[in-house]
Protein backbone atom coordinates (compact mmCIF):
# COMPACT_ATOMS: atom_id res chain seq x y z
CA UNK A 1 0.00 0.00 0.00
CA UNK A 2 1.34 3.41 -0.98
CA UNK A 3 2.02 5.94 1.75
CA UNK A 4 -0.33 8.95 1.76
CA UNK A 5 1.00 12.23 0.40
CA UNK A 6 2.13 14.61 3.15
CA UNK A 7 0.93 18.21 3.05
CA UNK A 8 2.02 21.14 5.24
CA UNK A 9 -0.52 23.98 5.54
CA UNK A 10 0.90 27.26 6.86
CA UNK A 11 -1.63 29.94 7.89
CA UNK A 12 -1.92 32.21 10.95
CA UNK A 13 -5.70 31.63 10.90
CA UNK A 14 -5.48 27.88 10.51
CA UNK A 15 -8.52 27.22 12.76
CA UNK A 16 -10.73 28.86 10.14
CA UNK A 17 -9.51 26.26 7.65
CA UNK A 18 -10.27 23.23 9.82
CA UNK A 19 -13.04 22.00 7.50
CA UNK A 20 -10.57 22.05 4.59
CA UNK A 21 -8.05 20.03 6.60
CA UNK A 22 -10.66 17.41 7.49
CA UNK A 23 -11.80 17.25 3.86
CA UNK A 24 -8.25 16.56 2.63
CA UNK A 25 -7.73 13.95 5.35
CA UNK A 26 -10.90 12.18 4.23
CA UNK A 27 -9.49 12.15 0.70
CA UNK A 28 -6.41 10.26 1.93
CA UNK A 29 -3.90 13.07 2.41
CA UNK A 30 -1.83 13.45 5.60
CA UNK A 31 -1.98 17.12 6.62
CA UNK A 32 0.22 18.95 9.18
CA UNK A 33 -0.59 22.53 10.17
CA UNK A 34 1.48 25.42 11.56
CA UNK A 35 0.56 29.06 12.17
CA UNK A 36 3.75 30.95 11.30
CA UNK A 37 6.79 31.00 9.03
CA UNK A 38 9.32 29.99 11.70
CA UNK A 39 7.40 26.82 12.57
CA UNK A 40 6.98 26.08 8.85
CA UNK A 41 10.74 26.22 8.32
CA UNK A 42 11.37 23.94 11.31
CA UNK A 43 8.76 21.47 10.03
CA UNK A 44 10.39 21.37 6.57
CA UNK A 45 13.74 20.65 8.23
CA UNK A 46 12.27 17.77 10.22
CA UNK A 47 9.93 16.12 7.70
CA UNK A 48 9.66 15.44 4.01
CA UNK A 49 6.56 17.07 2.53
CA UNK A 50 5.06 16.51 -0.89
CA UNK A 51 3.20 19.84 -1.01
CA UNK A 52 2.97 23.07 1.00
CA UNK A 53 0.06 25.51 1.17
CA UNK A 54 1.48 28.86 2.28
CA UNK A 55 -0.46 31.95 3.34
CA UNK A 56 1.01 35.13 1.87
CA UNK A 57 -0.03 37.57 4.65
CA UNK A 58 1.02 36.30 8.07
CA UNK A 59 2.09 38.11 11.23
CA UNK A 60 5.86 38.06 11.71
CA UNK A 61 7.64 36.31 8.87
CA UNK A 62 5.52 36.80 5.73
CA UNK A 63 4.75 34.23 3.08
CA UNK A 64 7.31 35.34 0.51
CA UNK A 65 10.13 35.40 3.07
CA UNK A 66 9.07 31.96 4.31
CA UNK A 67 8.98 30.72 0.70
CA UNK A 68 12.56 31.87 0.12
CA UNK A 69 13.84 29.99 3.18
CA UNK A 70 11.84 26.85 2.37
CA UNK A 71 13.37 26.80 -1.13
CA UNK A 72 16.86 27.08 0.41
CA UNK A 73 16.15 23.96 2.47
CA UNK A 74 14.49 22.01 -0.35
CA UNK A 75 14.11 23.66 -3.74
CA UNK A 76 11.99 20.80 -5.07
CA UNK A 77 9.00 21.03 -2.71
CA UNK A 78 5.99 22.40 -4.64
CA UNK A 79 4.52 25.42 -2.87
CA UNK A 80 1.04 26.85 -3.47
CA UNK A 81 0.61 30.43 -2.26
CA UNK A 82 -2.74 31.43 -0.81
CA UNK A 83 -3.40 35.15 -1.06
CA UNK A 84 -6.13 37.75 -0.66
CA UNK A 85 -4.81 39.73 -3.61
CA UNK A 86 -4.50 38.93 -7.30
CA UNK A 87 -1.28 40.82 -7.88
CA UNK A 88 0.51 40.20 -11.16
CA UNK A 89 3.76 39.60 -9.32
CA UNK A 90 2.32 36.42 -7.80
CA UNK A 91 1.31 35.23 -11.24
CA UNK A 92 4.86 35.90 -12.42
CA UNK A 93 6.26 33.99 -9.42
CA UNK A 94 4.02 31.03 -10.29
CA UNK A 95 4.98 31.13 -13.97
CA UNK A 96 8.65 31.61 -13.10
CA UNK A 97 8.70 28.43 -11.10
CA UNK A 98 9.17 29.60 -7.52
CA UNK A 99 5.52 28.84 -6.91
CA UNK A 100 3.80 25.77 -8.27
CA UNK A 101 0.45 27.57 -8.21
CA UNK A 102 -1.54 30.09 -6.23
CA UNK A 103 -5.10 30.37 -4.89
CA UNK A 104 -7.03 33.49 -3.91
CA UNK A 105 -9.05 33.66 -0.69
CA UNK A 106 -11.63 32.54 0.15
CA UNK A 107 -10.66 29.10 -1.07
CA UNK A 108 -13.18 26.28 -1.27
CA UNK A 109 -12.50 22.56 -0.74
CA UNK A 110 -12.91 21.63 -4.42
CA UNK A 111 -10.27 24.19 -5.44
CA UNK A 112 -7.83 22.79 -2.89
CA UNK A 113 -8.51 19.19 -3.93
CA UNK A 114 -8.02 20.07 -7.61
CA UNK A 115 -4.61 21.61 -6.87
CA UNK A 116 -3.59 18.57 -4.82
CA UNK A 117 -4.61 16.15 -7.55
CA UNK A 118 -2.95 18.22 -10.28
CA UNK A 119 0.36 18.49 -8.43
CA UNK A 120 0.53 15.20 -6.56
CA UNK A 121 -1.41 12.83 -8.80
CA UNK A 122 -1.41 14.58 -12.17
CA UNK A 123 1.12 12.27 -13.80
CA UNK A 124 -0.63 9.16 -12.48
CA UNK A 125 -4.08 10.34 -13.59
CA UNK A 126 -2.92 11.42 -17.07
CA UNK A 127 -1.11 8.09 -17.36
CA UNK A 128 -4.32 6.22 -16.53
CA UNK A 129 -6.25 8.16 -19.16
CA UNK A 130 -3.43 7.69 -21.68
CA UNK A 131 -3.54 3.94 -21.06
CA UNK A 132 -7.31 3.89 -21.52
CA UNK A 133 -7.11 5.91 -24.75
CA UNK A 134 -4.26 3.85 -26.18
CA UNK A 135 -5.98 0.54 -25.49
CA UNK A 136 -9.00 1.88 -27.37
CA UNK A 137 -6.76 2.89 -30.30
CA UNK A 138 -4.94 -0.44 -30.03
CA UNK A 139 -8.17 -2.30 -30.69
CA UNK A 140 -9.13 0.01 -33.55
CA UNK A 141 -5.71 -0.32 -35.22
CA UNK A 142 -5.74 -4.11 -34.77
CA UNK A 143 -9.08 -4.25 -36.57
CA UNK A 144 -7.84 -1.94 -39.33
CA UNK A 145 -4.84 -4.19 -39.98
CA UNK A 146 -7.26 -6.93 -41.00
CA UNK A 147 -8.63 -4.78 -43.83
CA UNK A 148 -7.38 -4.02 -47.33
CA UNK A 149 -5.96 -0.55 -46.58
CA UNK A 150 -4.96 2.15 -49.04
CA UNK A 151 -1.88 4.39 -48.74
CA UNK A 152 -3.80 7.18 -46.95
CA UNK A 153 -5.13 4.75 -44.34
CA UNK A 154 -1.62 3.42 -43.80
CA UNK A 155 -0.46 7.00 -43.25
CA UNK A 156 -3.19 7.48 -40.63
CA UNK A 157 -2.17 4.28 -38.84
CA UNK A 158 1.48 5.37 -38.80
CA UNK A 159 0.49 8.80 -37.45
CA UNK A 160 -1.48 7.20 -34.63
CA UNK A 161 1.34 4.83 -33.73
CA UNK A 162 3.94 7.60 -33.86
CA UNK A 163 1.86 9.97 -31.73
CA UNK A 164 1.45 7.21 -29.17
CA UNK A 165 5.19 6.52 -29.34
CA UNK A 166 5.87 10.12 -28.36
CA UNK A 167 3.02 10.23 -25.83
CA UNK A 168 4.21 7.13 -23.98
CA UNK A 169 7.60 8.77 -23.50
CA UNK A 170 5.81 10.82 -20.83
CA UNK A 171 4.15 7.79 -19.23
CA UNK A 172 6.85 5.17 -18.89
CA UNK A 173 5.24 3.81 -15.73
CA UNK A 174 2.01 2.54 -17.30
CA UNK A 175 3.71 -0.47 -18.90
CA UNK A 176 2.39 -0.20 -22.46
CA UNK A 177 5.66 0.32 -24.34
CA UNK A 178 6.10 -3.35 -25.25
CA UNK A 179 2.46 -3.57 -26.35
CA UNK A 180 3.00 -0.62 -28.67
CA UNK A 181 6.28 -2.05 -30.01
CA UNK A 182 4.56 -5.35 -30.77
CA UNK A 183 1.77 -3.57 -32.59
CA UNK A 184 4.25 -1.51 -34.65
CA UNK A 185 6.02 -4.74 -35.56
CA UNK A 186 2.75 -6.32 -36.71
CA UNK A 187 1.82 -3.15 -38.61
CA UNK A 188 5.17 -3.13 -40.44
CA UNK A 189 4.67 -6.76 -41.42
CA UNK A 190 1.35 -5.87 -43.08
CA UNK A 191 2.73 -2.62 -44.49
CA UNK A 192 5.58 -4.51 -46.19
CA UNK A 193 3.03 -6.79 -47.86
CA UNK A 194 1.05 -3.73 -48.96
CA UNK A 195 4.10 -2.04 -50.51
CA UNK A 196 5.30 -5.22 -52.21
CA UNK A 197 1.85 -5.68 -53.77
CA UNK A 198 1.34 -2.09 -54.95
CA UNK A 199 4.72 -0.40 -55.47
CA UNK A 200 5.18 -1.30 -59.14
CA UNK A 201 1.76 0.14 -59.95
CA UNK A 202 2.69 3.38 -58.14
CA UNK A 203 5.77 3.69 -60.36
CA UNK A 204 3.81 2.85 -63.48
CA UNK A 205 0.84 5.13 -62.68
CA UNK A 206 2.15 7.93 -60.43
CA UNK A 207 -0.88 10.15 -61.05
CA UNK A 208 -3.41 7.43 -60.22
CA UNK A 209 -5.70 8.22 -57.29
CA UNK A 210 -4.52 4.97 -55.66
CA UNK A 211 -0.85 6.08 -55.78
CA UNK A 212 0.73 8.15 -52.99
CA UNK A 213 2.92 11.15 -53.67
CA UNK A 214 6.42 9.73 -54.15
CA UNK A 215 9.87 11.37 -53.92
CA UNK A 216 10.02 12.73 -57.52
CA UNK A 217 6.80 14.74 -56.96
CA UNK A 218 7.81 16.53 -53.77
CA UNK A 219 9.37 19.64 -55.27
CA UNK A 220 6.65 19.99 -57.87
CA UNK A 221 3.82 19.66 -55.34
CA UNK A 222 5.16 21.58 -52.33
CA UNK A 223 7.94 23.93 -53.45
CA UNK A 224 7.23 24.96 -57.04
CA UNK A 225 3.90 26.72 -56.25
CA UNK A 226 5.68 28.87 -53.65
CA UNK A 227 8.66 29.59 -55.90
CA UNK A 228 6.32 30.79 -58.64
CA UNK A 229 5.25 33.67 -56.38
CA UNK A 230 7.51 36.47 -57.67
CA UNK A 231 7.88 38.06 -54.22
CA UNK A 232 8.63 34.85 -52.38
CA UNK A 233 11.82 33.96 -50.57
CA UNK A 234 11.97 30.20 -50.20
CA UNK A 235 14.11 27.98 -48.00
CA UNK A 236 13.86 24.28 -48.88
CA UNK A 237 15.40 22.13 -46.13
CA UNK A 238 16.06 18.41 -46.61
CA UNK A 239 17.01 16.88 -43.26
CA UNK A 240 18.63 13.57 -44.11
CA UNK A 241 17.27 10.51 -42.27
CA UNK A 242 14.51 12.40 -40.41
CA UNK A 243 11.76 10.22 -38.95
CA UNK A 244 8.29 11.51 -38.18
CA UNK A 245 8.74 11.00 -34.44
CA UNK A 246 11.91 13.08 -34.53
CA UNK A 247 10.13 15.88 -36.36
CA UNK A 248 7.34 15.91 -33.74
CA UNK A 249 10.01 16.48 -31.09
CA UNK A 250 11.69 19.25 -33.11
CA UNK A 251 8.43 20.93 -34.06
CA UNK A 252 7.64 21.87 -30.46
CA UNK A 253 10.58 24.28 -30.47
CA UNK A 254 9.31 26.05 -33.61
CA UNK A 255 5.64 26.63 -32.78
CA UNK A 256 6.48 29.95 -31.13
CA UNK A 257 7.96 31.29 -34.36
CA UNK A 258 6.03 29.70 -37.24
CA UNK A 259 2.59 28.70 -38.43
CA UNK A 260 3.17 25.08 -39.33
CA UNK A 261 1.24 22.77 -41.66
CA UNK A 262 2.12 19.11 -42.27
CA UNK A 263 1.52 16.69 -45.08
CA UNK A 264 3.00 13.29 -45.84
CA UNK A 265 4.56 11.44 -48.76
CA UNK A 266 6.14 8.05 -49.50
CA UNK A 267 9.84 7.64 -50.19
CA UNK A 268 10.86 5.64 -53.23
CA UNK A 269 12.75 2.37 -52.82
CA UNK A 270 15.45 1.84 -51.76
CA UNK A 271 14.90 4.34 -48.93
CA UNK A 272 18.54 5.39 -49.15
CA UNK A 273 20.19 8.72 -49.87
CA UNK A 274 21.73 7.96 -53.31
CA UNK A 275 18.31 7.02 -54.65
CA UNK A 276 15.69 8.91 -52.65
CA UNK A 277 17.48 12.26 -52.36
CA UNK A 278 18.64 12.40 -55.97
CA UNK A 279 15.07 11.57 -56.97
CA UNK A 280 13.72 14.31 -54.72
CA UNK A 281 15.98 17.01 -56.22
CA UNK A 282 15.74 15.82 -59.81
CA UNK A 283 11.99 15.23 -59.90
CA UNK A 284 12.82 11.92 -61.60
CA UNK A 285 13.13 8.26 -60.71
CA UNK A 286 16.70 6.93 -60.49
CA UNK A 287 16.22 5.02 -63.75
CA UNK A 288 15.30 8.31 -65.47
CA UNK A 289 18.29 10.11 -63.99
CA UNK A 290 20.54 7.34 -65.30
CA UNK A 291 18.87 7.56 -68.73
CA UNK A 292 18.84 11.34 -69.18
CA UNK A 293 21.93 12.31 -67.19
CA UNK A 294 24.35 9.37 -67.35
CA UNK A 295 27.31 11.60 -66.47
CA UNK A 296 25.62 12.56 -63.21
CA UNK A 297 24.49 9.07 -62.19
CA UNK A 298 27.61 7.44 -60.86
CA UNK A 299 26.57 3.79 -60.93
CA UNK A 300 28.61 1.87 -58.43
CA UNK A 301 30.45 4.68 -56.69
CA UNK A 302 27.79 5.42 -54.09
CA UNK A 303 30.02 7.86 -52.23
CA UNK A 304 29.85 10.21 -55.21
CA UNK A 305 26.19 9.70 -56.04
CA UNK A 306 25.02 12.78 -54.11
CA UNK A 307 27.58 15.26 -55.37
CA UNK A 308 25.24 16.62 -58.02
CA UNK A 309 22.12 17.63 -56.11
CA UNK A 310 22.39 21.31 -57.04
CA UNK A 311 22.88 20.38 -60.70
CA UNK A 312 19.86 18.05 -60.62
CA UNK A 313 17.70 20.73 -59.04
CA UNK A 314 18.82 23.33 -61.58
CA UNK A 315 18.05 20.87 -64.40
CA UNK A 316 14.59 20.38 -62.90
CA UNK A 317 14.00 24.15 -62.84
CA UNK A 318 15.17 24.40 -66.45
CA UNK A 319 12.88 21.57 -67.59
CA UNK A 320 9.91 23.18 -65.86
CA UNK A 321 10.90 26.63 -67.24
CA UNK A 322 10.96 28.11 -63.75
CA UNK A 323 12.93 31.36 -63.79
CA UNK A 324 14.45 32.50 -60.50
CA UNK A 325 15.11 36.17 -59.70
CA UNK A 326 18.70 35.29 -58.88
CA UNK A 327 20.98 32.28 -58.77
CA UNK A 328 19.89 29.14 -56.94
CA UNK A 329 21.76 28.78 -53.65
CA UNK A 330 22.60 25.28 -52.42
CA UNK A 331 24.10 24.59 -48.99
CA UNK A 332 25.05 21.17 -47.58
CA UNK A 333 25.56 21.19 -43.82
CA UNK A 334 27.88 18.27 -43.16
CA UNK A 335 29.44 19.35 -39.85
CA UNK A 336 28.79 21.84 -37.01
CA UNK A 337 31.19 24.45 -38.42
CA UNK A 338 29.28 24.65 -41.69
CA UNK A 339 26.01 24.88 -39.73
CA UNK A 340 27.26 27.72 -37.55
CA UNK A 341 28.64 29.57 -40.57
CA UNK A 342 25.26 29.28 -42.32
CA UNK A 343 23.48 30.52 -39.19
CA UNK A 344 25.80 33.51 -38.79
CA UNK A 345 25.43 34.49 -42.44
CA UNK A 346 21.73 33.80 -42.85
CA UNK A 347 20.95 37.44 -43.67
CA UNK A 348 23.08 37.14 -46.80
CA UNK A 349 20.53 34.61 -48.09
CA UNK A 350 17.41 36.63 -47.26
CA UNK A 351 16.95 38.06 -50.76
CA UNK A 352 17.68 34.81 -52.61
CA UNK A 353 14.65 33.49 -54.45
CA UNK A 354 15.38 29.82 -53.67
CA UNK A 355 17.75 28.37 -51.06
CA UNK A 356 18.12 24.58 -50.95
CA UNK A 357 19.68 23.29 -47.73
CA UNK A 358 20.68 19.70 -46.93
CA UNK A 359 21.28 18.89 -43.26
CA UNK A 360 23.20 15.66 -42.64
CA UNK A 361 23.45 15.57 -38.85
CA UNK A 362 20.64 13.10 -38.06
CA UNK A 363 22.02 10.67 -40.62
CA UNK A 364 25.40 11.01 -38.92
CA UNK A 365 23.82 10.19 -35.55
CA UNK A 366 22.12 7.10 -37.01
CA UNK A 367 25.38 5.83 -38.53
CA UNK A 368 27.48 6.93 -35.56
CA UNK A 369 25.30 5.01 -33.11
CA UNK A 370 26.16 1.79 -34.98
CA UNK A 371 29.86 2.27 -34.28
CA UNK A 372 29.90 4.11 -30.97
CA UNK A 373 29.38 2.40 -27.61
CA UNK A 374 28.88 5.82 -26.06
CA UNK A 375 26.01 6.71 -28.40
CA UNK A 376 24.45 3.28 -27.84
CA UNK A 377 24.60 3.92 -24.11
CA UNK A 378 23.08 7.40 -24.51
CA UNK A 379 20.37 6.19 -26.92
CA UNK A 380 19.71 2.48 -26.19
CA UNK A 381 16.16 2.56 -27.58
CA UNK A 382 13.75 4.72 -29.57
CA UNK A 383 12.54 6.94 -26.67
CA UNK A 384 16.19 7.70 -25.88
CA UNK A 385 16.88 8.26 -29.59
CA UNK A 386 14.12 10.89 -29.61
CA UNK A 387 15.61 12.42 -26.49
CA UNK A 388 19.01 12.59 -28.20
CA UNK A 389 17.35 14.29 -31.18
CA UNK A 390 15.75 16.80 -28.84
CA UNK A 391 19.05 17.52 -27.09
CA UNK A 392 20.80 18.08 -30.42
CA UNK A 393 18.10 20.29 -31.89
CA UNK A 394 17.66 22.40 -28.73
CA UNK A 395 21.33 23.43 -28.88
CA UNK A 396 21.81 23.30 -32.65
CA UNK A 397 22.69 25.98 -35.16
CA UNK A 398 19.73 24.64 -37.17
CA UNK A 399 17.23 25.81 -34.55
CA UNK A 400 18.93 29.21 -34.39
CA UNK A 401 18.84 29.35 -38.20
CA UNK A 402 15.09 28.69 -38.20
CA UNK A 403 14.61 31.45 -35.59
CA UNK A 404 16.59 33.89 -37.75
CA UNK A 405 14.61 32.95 -40.86
CA UNK A 406 11.39 33.70 -38.95
CA UNK A 407 12.40 37.39 -38.97
CA UNK A 408 12.66 37.60 -42.78
CA UNK A 409 9.71 39.18 -44.61
CA UNK A 410 7.81 37.22 -47.28
CA UNK A 411 9.70 34.04 -46.44
CA UNK A 412 8.35 30.52 -46.62
CA UNK A 413 10.12 27.40 -45.42
CA UNK A 414 9.55 23.85 -46.63
CA UNK A 415 11.13 21.09 -44.54
CA UNK A 416 11.22 17.43 -45.49
CA UNK A 417 13.53 14.44 -45.66
CA UNK A 418 14.64 11.88 -48.21
CA UNK A 419 14.03 8.84 -45.99
CA UNK A 420 13.64 7.76 -42.38
CA UNK A 421 15.28 4.93 -40.48
CA UNK A 422 14.29 1.80 -38.59
CA UNK A 423 15.81 -0.01 -35.65
CA UNK A 424 17.08 -3.19 -37.30
CA UNK A 425 16.48 -6.14 -34.98
CA UNK A 426 16.43 -9.32 -37.10
CA UNK A 427 19.10 -10.69 -39.41
CA UNK A 428 18.38 -12.21 -42.82
CA UNK A 429 21.00 -14.45 -44.41
CA UNK A 430 21.84 -13.36 -47.97
CA UNK A 431 23.98 -14.95 -50.69
CA UNK A 432 25.68 -12.92 -53.41
CA UNK A 433 28.80 -12.53 -55.50
CA UNK A 434 31.73 -10.24 -54.74
CA UNK A 435 30.29 -7.47 -56.89
CA UNK A 436 27.16 -7.09 -54.72
CA UNK A 437 26.78 -3.85 -52.78
CA UNK A 438 27.41 -3.78 -49.05
CA UNK A 439 24.27 -2.07 -47.77
CA UNK A 440 22.44 -3.66 -44.86
CA UNK A 441 18.83 -2.90 -45.91
CA UNK A 442 19.14 -3.23 -49.70
CA UNK A 443 21.60 -4.75 -52.14
CA UNK A 444 22.10 -4.83 -55.89
CA UNK A 445 24.14 -7.23 -57.94
CA UNK A 446 23.84 -10.57 -59.68
CA UNK A 447 23.04 -13.95 -58.18
CA UNK A 448 21.52 -12.47 -55.02
CA UNK A 449 19.52 -14.93 -52.92
CA UNK A 450 17.48 -14.30 -49.77
CA UNK A 451 14.32 -15.69 -48.17
CA UNK A 452 11.35 -13.86 -49.73
CA UNK A 453 9.78 -13.59 -46.26
CA UNK A 454 12.56 -11.16 -45.36
CA UNK A 455 12.97 -9.13 -48.56
CA UNK A 456 11.46 -8.08 -51.87
CA UNK A 457 13.38 -9.50 -54.83
CA UNK A 458 13.47 -7.06 -57.77
CA UNK A 459 13.98 -8.98 -61.01
CA UNK A 460 13.17 -6.09 -63.32
CA UNK A 461 14.79 -2.83 -62.19
CA UNK A 462 12.67 -0.76 -64.60
CA UNK A 463 9.46 -1.79 -62.84
CA UNK A 464 10.82 -0.20 -59.66
CA UNK A 465 12.21 2.90 -61.38
CA UNK A 466 15.74 1.73 -60.59
CA UNK A 467 18.90 2.01 -62.72
CA UNK A 468 20.44 -0.98 -64.47
CA UNK A 469 23.93 0.50 -64.04
CA UNK A 470 25.02 -0.67 -67.48
CA UNK A 471 24.27 -4.32 -66.81
CA UNK A 472 21.47 -6.68 -65.87
CA UNK A 473 21.29 -6.16 -62.15
CA UNK A 474 18.88 -7.35 -59.49
CA UNK A 475 17.97 -5.70 -56.21
CA UNK A 476 16.84 -7.08 -52.88
CA UNK A 477 15.10 -4.73 -50.44
CA UNK A 478 14.64 -5.71 -46.79
CA UNK A 479 11.17 -5.79 -45.27
CA UNK A 480 10.11 -4.85 -41.74
CA UNK A 481 13.14 -4.66 -39.38
CA UNK A 482 15.39 -7.21 -41.13
CA UNK A 483 19.01 -6.51 -42.10
CA UNK A 484 21.19 -8.49 -44.48
CA UNK A 485 24.10 -10.62 -43.27
CA UNK A 486 26.40 -12.76 -45.41
CA UNK A 487 27.16 -16.36 -44.34
CA UNK A 488 30.85 -15.54 -43.77
CA UNK A 489 31.26 -14.70 -40.06
CA UNK A 490 27.46 -14.73 -39.89
CA UNK A 491 27.06 -14.70 -36.11
CA UNK A 492 29.72 -12.02 -35.65
CA UNK A 493 27.99 -9.55 -37.99
CA UNK A 494 24.52 -10.61 -36.89
CA UNK A 495 25.40 -9.45 -33.39
CA UNK A 496 27.39 -6.41 -34.52
CA UNK A 497 24.57 -4.86 -36.57
CA UNK A 498 21.63 -5.89 -34.41
CA UNK A 499 19.82 -2.94 -32.78
CA UNK A 500 21.29 -0.32 -35.10
CA UNK A 501 19.31 2.33 -36.96
CA UNK A 502 19.37 1.54 -40.68
CA UNK A 503 17.63 2.68 -43.85
CA UNK A 504 17.11 1.45 -47.38
CA UNK A 505 14.26 -0.99 -46.80
CA UNK A 506 10.50 -1.17 -46.50
CA UNK A 507 8.96 0.07 -43.27
CA UNK A 508 6.60 2.83 -42.21
CA UNK A 509 9.46 4.60 -40.43
CA UNK A 510 11.59 4.71 -43.59
CA UNK A 511 8.85 5.37 -46.16
CA UNK A 512 6.08 7.54 -44.67
CA UNK A 513 7.65 10.97 -44.34
CA UNK A 514 6.56 14.46 -43.33
CA UNK A 515 6.53 17.52 -45.57
CA UNK A 516 6.31 20.66 -43.46
CA UNK A 517 5.46 24.15 -44.64
CA UNK A 518 6.26 27.00 -42.26
CA UNK A 519 5.42 30.71 -42.37
CA UNK A 520 6.61 33.16 -39.73
CA UNK A 521 3.97 34.27 -37.21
Amino acid sequence: MMKPNKILWVDDEIELLRSHIIFLSEKGYEVDTVTNGEDAINSVKEKDYDLIFLDEMMAGMGGLETLAQIKEINANIPVVMITKSEEETLMDEAIGGKLKDYLTKPVNPSQVLLVCKKILEGKKITGQYAAKDYLQDFNEISMQLLNNLDYAEWTDIYLKLTNWDVELDQHSGIGLRQTLNDQKKEANKEFSKFVEKNYRNWIKNPDDIESPVLSPKIFDKYVTPIVKDEKSKVFFFVIDCLRLDQWLIMEKHLLEYFKITKDYYYSILPTATPYARNSLFAGLYPSEIEKYYPDIWRGKDENSMNKYEKELLQLYLDRKKIKLRNELKYIKIIDPDVGRNFEQNILSYQNTHLNAVVVNFLDMIAHGRSDSDILKEIAPDEPAYRSLTNSWFTHSSLLNTFKAIANIKNVKVVVTTDHGSIRAMRGAKVLGDREASTNLRFKYGRNLKVDDKHAVYVKNADEYGLPRMGMIVNYIIAKEDYYFVYPTDYHKFLTYYKDTFQHGGISMEEMILPVITMEPK
